[in-house]
C-alpha cells in the first residue's frame, strides 16, 4: 500500500542496492539513505513503517538514531542492522527502542524475510494505532473487501437512525462491527443492547423483548421492561436474526413499521427509539425463497446492508494478523516469536472455517507451546487440520486432470498412517513422477523449491 514504506539507512552501496532490490520483488515500497543526517531527514519528511538501521554510520551511530527515529509521529519500527554484531549491541539497542537486531553476517534472503515479517508487524500495529478505537482485531487488515466493509461502518455511523443489516459468517467480526456503529455515533453515551436470538426461548421470546406487565402471565409478580425499552436511544443488534422464530419475526415487523410496542399484558404503547442492527452468518435471501424468513421483515432489516469478508478472501491480512498475534501474545508471555517461511504457506493454504478467532487463537496455542528462546513457530506447532487441510488441497490440485502428469496421489490408511508418513509418500511420489528433478517436483506440489528441499532433508529422500 501507498501508505506503508520502508527506509534503509546503510552506506554500504552494493550491500544496500541489492537488499532494496529484493524487498521491492517483495512488494515492499523502500527508500534509502547512506548517512544518519539523510535518514533523519528521509524520515521527518515521509511516514515510514519500517526503518532498516545499520549501527556504524559515516557520521554517527545508529543506536544514536534511535531516540529520534522513534520519537517521530505516527512512530516506525525500527530494525537495527550490523556487521559487529555482539550480543551487548543488541541488548543496547532493544533498551533505546529497536524492535529486533539483525546480524550483517546473515544471509541476504533471510535478512530479507525477517524485514519482510518485521514491516507486516509494524504494519499491523499502525493500522490498529491509527483506526478508530472502535474497531477491534477482527476489523484490522489492508485488504479491499475489509477495508470496503470499514468504509460503510463508518458511513452509516453518521445517519443514527438507520437501520443495519450485518452478513457474514462466524467469527468475521459482526458483533465487533455493530459495536463499532453504536461507538461512532451520535448514540455512542446511550445504552447497547445485543439479542441473541438463538438463545431467545420460543415462550419468552416475546417477554424478554418487549417485556411484560404485572399479573400479563403466571408468575410475573412485578412490571418488567423488555430488552427494547432497556436500549432506549441507544442500540439494539439482533444477533443471528435468521434463527428468530417465525411468529416473533411478524410482531418484530410490526414493531419496525410503527416504531412502537407494548408489553406482553400491556395496552400502553411504547416508543422505539433505539437503532435496530441485525446480524446473520445465513443467507436471509435464502432462507426467503425457503420460507423460512419473512419477505416484508428482510427488507425492513436490510436498509444498509454490510458484508463482513471471511479471512480466506482477505489475502495478505492472514500474515499481517497472524504476525501481529504472534507479537501481541509473544510480549505478554515474554517471548519473541516469528512465523517460519513454512507455518506462513500453511496459513495462507488454510480456509479458516473459524475466521479471524480461528487464527487467533492458533497463533495463541503455538506462541504458548514454542519453548523457552526458540525464534521462530513452526509446523509442529501448529493444530495438525493446518497441515493436514494443505496435504489434502496437493493431493486435489497438485496435478490438473487432463495434465501429462494427472495422478499424483497417496493412499491414506486410517489408523496406520501419520501425516509425517503421508507427507513422505507424497514427495516420493511426486520425486518419481518428475524424474528426480526438484524443481518439477516441487511445481507438482504447488510448494518452492526451498520447502521442497527442506522436506526432502527432513525424511533423507
Amino acid at each position: 500500500m501507498s501508505e506503508y514504506r520502508t527506509l534503509i539507512i546503510d552506506d554500504e552501496v552494493t550491500y544496500t542496492r541489492s537488499l532494496q532490490r529484493l524487498l521491492q520483488r517483495r512488494g515492499l515500497q523502500v527508500d534509502v539513505a547512506s548517512t544518519a543526517a539523510e535518514g533523519l531527514l528521509w524520515a521527518r519528511r515521509r511516514s515510514y513503517t519500517l526503518i532498516l538501521l545499520d549501527h556504524l554510520l559515516p557520521d554517527g551511530t545508529g543506536l544514536d538514531l534511535i531516540g529520534p527515529l522513534r520519537a517521530i509521529r505516527p512512530a516506525p519500527a525500527v530494525l537495527m542492522m550490523t556487521a559487529y554484531g555482539t550480543i551487548e549491541n543488541a541488548v543496547e539497542a532493544m533498551r533505546r527502542g529497536a524492535t529486533d537486531y539483525v546480524p550483517k553476517s546473515t544471509a541476504l534472503p533471510e535478512v530479507v524475510n525477517r524485514v519482510v515479517e518485521a514491516e507486516q508487524v509494524a504494519r499491523a500495529t499502525r493500522a490498529a494505532q491509527m483506526a478508530p478505537p472502535q474497531l477491534a482485531t477482527e476489523l484490522l487488515g489492508e485488504s479491499p473487501a475489509l477495508r470496503e466493509a470499514i468504509l460503510r461502518i463508518q458511513e452509516v455511523a453518521r445517519a443514527p437512525d438507520t437501520t443495519v443489516l450485518l452478513c457474514g459468517e462466524s467469527g468475521t467480526g459482526k458483533g465487533v462491527a455493530a459495536r463499532a456503529i453504536h461507538a461512532l455515533s451520535q448514540r455512542a453515551s446511550e445504552p447497547f443492547v445485543a439479542i441473541d436470538c438463538v438463545a431467545l426461548p420460543a415462550p419468552l421470546a416475546e417477554s424478554e423483548l418487549f417485556g411484560y406487565e404485572k399479573g400479563a402471565f403466571t408468575g410475573a409478580e412485578r412490571q418488567k421492561p423488555g430488552r427494547l425499552e432497556v436500549a432506549g436511544r441507544g442500540t439494539v443488534l439482533l444477533d443471528e436474526i435468521g434463527d428468530m422464530d417465525p411468529a416473533l419475526q411478524g410482531k418484530l415487523l410490526r414493531v419496525l413499521e410503527e416504531r412502537t410496542f407494548e408489553r406482553v399484558g400491556g395496552v400502553r404503547p411504547i416508543a422505539l427509539e433505539a437503532r435496530m442492527i441485525a446480524a446473520s452468518h445465513r443467507d436471509l435471501a435464502q432462507l426467503v425463497g425457503e420460507k423460512r424468513f419473512r419477505l416484508d421483515l428482510y427488507h425492513r432489516l436490510s436498509v444498509f446492508p454490510i458484508h463482513l469478508p471471511p479471512l480466506r478472501e482477505r489475502g495478505e491480512d492472514i500474515l499481517l494478523l497472524a504476525n501481529y498475534f504472534a507479537a501481541e501474545f509473544g510480549n505478554r508471555l515474554g517471548k519473541r516469536v516469528e512465523l517460519s517461511r513454512e507455518v506462513r504457506e500453511l496459513l495462507l493454504r488454510y480456509d479458516f472455517p473459524g475466521n479471524v478467532r480461528e487464527l487467533r487463537n492458533i497463533i495463541e496455542r503455538a506462541v504458548i507451546l514454542a519453548p523457552d528462546g526458540a525464534s521462530q513457530i513452526t509446523p509442529d506447532l501448529l493444530p495438525p487440520r493446518i497441515t493436514e487441510a494443505a496435504l489434502r488441497r496437493h493431493l486435489v490440485t497438485a496435478t490438473p486432470p487432463g495434465s501429462p502428469v494427472a495422478g499424483l496421489t497417496v493412499t491414506f490408511e486410517p489408523g496406520r498412517d501419520t501425516l509425517e508418513r503421508l507427507e513422505r509418500r507424497l514427495l516420493e511420489e511426486a520425486l518419481r513422477m518428475a524424474g528426480g528433478r526438484k524443481n518439477r517436483a516441487a511445481e507438482l506440489l504447488g510448494i518452492s523449491r526451498f520447502a521442497l528441499l527442506r522436506r526432502v532433508e527432513k525424511y533423507g529422500l
